[in-house]
């Protein structure tokens, strides 16, 4: 029987960080990872001293070797009647 190696595509506003296997130092991350964020509508964002916050979900999960390691979603929960005062429009995304 034969197996393909499935290429990692990640899905929109979604990624992982898994433990480092090996620490060069002690400033080395612990966890590394990446997440894919949809930036063309994204809301429940802010701006905080100049700086973009972005609220993040994130559950433990089991690889199928065993090894833990957290998923990650953008949390696009907005509870009714709030608004995101800093949505963006199409004219705001750099891309």
């Amino acid at each position: 029987m034969s197996y393909e190696k499935k290429e990692y595509k990640p899905y929109p506003d979604s990624g992982q960080l898994r433990a480092s296997a090996i620490k060069k130092g002690d400033k080395s991350p612990d966890y590394w990872g990446d997440i894919a964020i949809n930036l063309k509508d994204l809301t429940n964002i802010h701006t905080e001293d100049g700086l973009t916050i972005v609220k993040l979900s994130g559950w433990k999960k089991t690889d199928k070797s065993g090894k833990t390691f957290l998923s990650l979603s953008v949390n696009r929960y907005v509870p009714e009647g709030k608004i995101s005062p800093q949505r963006q429009d199409d004219s705001d995304v750099p891309f």
